[in-house]
């Protein structure tokens, strides 16, 4: 594959950096701090078109590829890792599935606004019984004339309560199993729609998670997103993509960490030196750099799998779910060792690596956990 960067990735590249550095890094501690949504910058990342990257021109998006998407998503997580959750779900999960699954009024009516960041979407597939194992849906969806009735729960939803619009999974067939699950697009003001309790999280504080409830919510069957039983695969292709997302998530903490250990490692001064002369601090810089170096490239390369994918019709779940799986588990294991550089002052919130750290280790979880991605590699290389 062709890893080379263009031009236009250099140029995105440019905005981003710009960005993250102008607007989002001046308040992504205080955000951390008070658990507050950053939305002031989510409304201007849609005015610069970083809410719809990669959807095409033709509904009001950028039309980029993927690599430029997660370049811009690696320079926002280096200073805030919760606002590069939120746009991660934007594009990846909810543009893309209204993008690759909806009809043609569906992309017209509702993806100009969530490129533009009118609208804010979320994705609702886990359920309290329904983590891992997508297939074990609880919430229902009963076809009744020319509406469908949701009744369920959803939680752990990024986006939750700031969404206008969620994509929701439910069952339409209890006894077809994983082929009786379909997906629904609920707006926000739906009746019977709700949103639950708001999550205390160690990490990603910047962002909204929480649970949504659907009691006898009625929604109109042109809402129902690809057809009756697709839902599960619409889930998991999705999904596919989202990993990318989180990979470049993941690399961007990590290189904000680095980042901030090696200047840290240059002025701190022990034993009348900076540690940065030690070995033991060159080395943990060394390793820290190459394994960052490493979880972009395949980051890279499963954003280059997911383009061509467009033209060839071929599956990239092993490439994402390996992108996802080391760049989440570099992301862990370099802020890590950037607190550990930093000694007593890493512990404090005056420091970025705490806020580094406490991220990190969402980006092993979410999306599916570490262990499922390594189920799918398996499962891809067995098959």
């Amino acid at each position: 594959m062709d890893l080379h960067l263009s031009e236009e990735h250099e140029m995105i590249r440019r905005m981003a950096r710009d960005f993250a550095q102008k607007e989002v890094a001046p308040i992504a501690a205080d955000a951390d701090e008070q658990g507050r949504v950053p939305i002031e910058n989510i409304r201007k990342m849609g005015d610069i078109g970083f809410l719809g990257l990669t959807v095409s021109e033709e509904y009001g998006g950028a039309g980029a590829d993927t690599v430029s998407y997660v370049i811009a998503i690696e320079e926002i997580a280096k200073v805030c890792a919760s606002t590069a959750a939120i746009m991660s779900v934007q594009n990846s999960l909810v543009c893309q599935g209204l993008e690759l699954y909806g009809d043609d009024i569906q992309r017209r009516t509702f993806l100009p606004r969530l490129a533009s960041g009118e609208m804010l979407g979320a994705f609702a597939l886990t359920e309290p019984e329904a983590g891992c194992d997508a297939a074990a849906q609880r919430t229902q969806a009963r076809r009744d004339g020319d509406k469908y009735v949701l009744s369920g729960t959803k939680h752990f939803i990024t986006n939750g309560a700031i969404a206008d619009l969620v994509i929701v999974f439910g069952v339409t067939d209890p006894t077809a199993g994983s082929r009786g699950v379909s997906a629904f697009i609920v707006e926000k003001g739906t009746p019977g729609f709700t949103v639950g309790r708001e999550e205390r999280k160690m990490g990603i504080r910047g962002t909204s998670t929480c649970e949504l409830h659907f009691e006898e919510c009625c929604i109109p069957a042109s809402q129902r997103l690809g057809a009756e039983g697709q839902g599960l695969r619409i889930a998991l292709h999705l999904l596919d993509g989202g990993r990318i997302g989180i990979a470049a998530q993941a690399v961007g903490i990590a290189q904000g960490a680095f980042e901030a250990a090696l200047a840290y490692a240059q002025v701190r001064q022990q034993f009348g030196q900076p540690i940065a002369r030690f070995q033991a601090i060159q080395w943990m810089l060394a390793d820290m750099s190459t394994r960052i170096e490493a979880a972009r490239l395949l980051t890279y390369q499963a954003a280059l799998a997911k383009d061509a994918a467009k033209r060839t019709g071929a599956r990239y779940s092993r490439e994402a779910a390996q992108a996802k799986l080391f760049a989440s588990e570099t992301a862990v294991w370099v802020t890590d060792r950037a607190v550990q550089i930093h000694g007593g002052y890493g512990y404090m919130k005056e420091y970025p690596v705490e806020r580094f750290y406490r991220d990190a280790k969402i980006t092993e979880i979410y999306e599916g956990t570490s262990e499922v991605q390594r189920m799918v590699i398996a499962g891809a290389l067995l098959r």
